[in-house]
């Protein structure tokens, strides 16, 4: 029985990960507790010495040191203040006066202010949940169809998954070693085509099925010529002078994405001390709820830093690079197992559970295959975005379902979400096959395609480079050749 544990350590300890999963316990605990047990009896066996488990204090206080995490408080913070001191209402009120006279022009005005919510806030949850209590019973009663509303509201809400400043992208970045701006740049051609595939679904609607996007009536648009244009540049200005104030001093190189995020917290603070609704509740509030998301992240990426560190310790990392490298097609073989298999893990856990579990296992085979980091992060998360959409476990399915109208069935935004669904399995298509789609905006040693060095136990030091493969089962080698974090 000893013999067979040794022999397949790797794939027992993985499954008993999966197996924890599908019972429901918590992801950060299931990682922590799965790796500490499988490291006891790694050294009851005899596979682990002891000293392996002294590098657990090492790798939590790699993650409490790591700056680039900074990044996730004030990015969070900046998009709950925003969305409490009501700047989408104000935005979907206003693109709906602007494009309600046609058909689909409330879809038009949803899509359009997802993606600019996207751009400013970064939280799917704050713009599903905005954009479900303010543009949905609006919809609704003009006559929308039940699931496309539903569906276009949910979509759109997922954008602040792609576009920067997405959360998502900055602990990719960091799992991949690479910097947050290149992330960003890479994103953000996805993110625009993205967002015009949406319209493109509306717009198709509004030709073969007309009565399920109908236009508003003239009695609803109450404002009309420069009435309607000032209210446009006053709902607009605000908003694209802070996504210019963020993004724009990473991409020129002002600002680190850290004080790129400071700089953002500070600007949603000042538009909601402009709007008048900058008080005490707003910020116990937005402080509470970052508080929690940020938690969540961090106990996360520390169950995964110490299952990380077993996992390897018994060589599961070999296990998988074998096991993938072995698959039939090459890269291209490679590329679409993966990404079938995180369309499918997408079912049952969020883009954060995926990138801490899944992305270190599977960046170093891409590395071996030549595939570019940061092409290969921006593909996976667009499929990762799938997480937010799928039926029934969509963590976006679920804000909308909690702030529709009892009229609209769970069944209705079910259905609502598969054609989205659909247009994001053709956005990952799209960027296999036309790479230049992320490689545009990078700087040429990055668009050359030759892979850089990659982290897999030390998401805390970027400037680590992976130490070279070994199948010696020697706990005290093993540690000898772990990077270490900084002092």
């Amino acid at each position: 029985m000893s013999e067979f544990l040794i022999a397949n350590m790797a794939p027992i300890m993985f499954s008993a990960l999966v197996l924890f999963l599908l019972l429901g316990y918590p992801v950060a605990f299931s990682l922590a507790a799965v790796g500490i047990t499988f490291g006891l009896i790694g050294i009851d066996l005899g596979l682990l010495t002891p000293n392996l488990l002294q590098a657990f204090p090492d790798r939590i206080f790699g993650i409490m040191k790591n700056e680039i995490l900074l990044a996730v408080p004030f990015f969070t913070f900046m998009g709950l203040v925003l969305e409490r001191s009501g700047m989408a209402e104000d935005l979907l009120d206003t693109i709906g006066q602007l494009f309600g006279g046609i058909r689909g022009g409330l879809a038009y005005a949803v899509i359009f202010v997802g993606a600019l919510l996207a751009a400013t806030t970064g939280v799917v949850a704050a713009s599903v949940i905005a954009m479900g209590l303010i543009s949905l019973p609006i919809m609704l009663r003009y006559g929308y169809d039940k699931r496309l509303a539903t569906g276009v509201i949910a979509a759109s809400g997922t954008l602040a998954q792609i576009i920067p400043p997405s959360l998502v992208l900055i602990v990719m970045a960091d799992v991949l070693g690479r910097s947050v701006g290149d992330m960003y740049k890479g994103a953000i051609i996805p993110g625009l085509v993205l967002t015009g595939m949406y319209i493109l679904w509306v717009f198709a609607n509004t030709i073969f099925r007309p009565h399920a996007v109908p236009a508003l009536p003239p009695e609803a648009r109450n404002l009309r010529g420069w009435a309607l244009a000032r209210r446009v540049i006053v709902a607009m200005a605000p908003q694209l002078a802070l996504i210019f104030l963020v993004l724009g001093s990473i991409f020129i190189g002002w600002a680190t994405p850290t004080e790129g995020g400071a700089l953002g917290a500070m600007g949603a603070l000042l538009l909601a001390l402009l709007r008048g609704r900058l008080n005490m509740q707003l910020l116990t509030e937005s402080t509470q709820a970052t508080a929690k998301i940020v938690s969540f992240v961090i106990f996360i990426l520390i169950g995964s830093s110490i299952f990380s560190l077993v996992f390897r310790g018994v060589d599961g990392d070999l296990w998988v690079e074998h096991l993938l490298l072995d698959l039939p097609g090459g890269p291209v073989g490679f590329l679409i197992v993966v990404n079938i298999l995180v369309f499918i893990l997408a079912f049952f856990l969020d883009y954060f559970e995926i990138t801490f579990i899944i992305l270190p296992l599977l960046v170093p085979v891409a590395k071996k295959l030549g595939i570019d980091p940061i092409w290969f992060g921006i593909l996976l998360s667009v499929n990762m975005q799938t997480s937010f959409m799928h039926p029934p476990f969509g963590f976006a399915l679920f804000f909308l379902r909690s702030v529709a109208p009892p009229s609209i069935r769970t069944s209705d935004i079910y259905w609502g979400a598969i054609p989205f669904l659909c247009i994001q399995a053709a956005m990952v298509a799209l960027i296999i096959l036309f790479p230049s789609l992320v490689t545009t905006n990078l700087d040429p040693k990055i668009d050359s395609g030759q892979p850089v060095p990659v982290q897999l136990l030390a998401p805390m030091n970027p400037q680590n480079t992976m130490p070279a493969d070994s199948n010696q089962n020697d706990a005290t080698d093993l540690l000898r050749r772990l990077p270490q974090p900084e002092q």
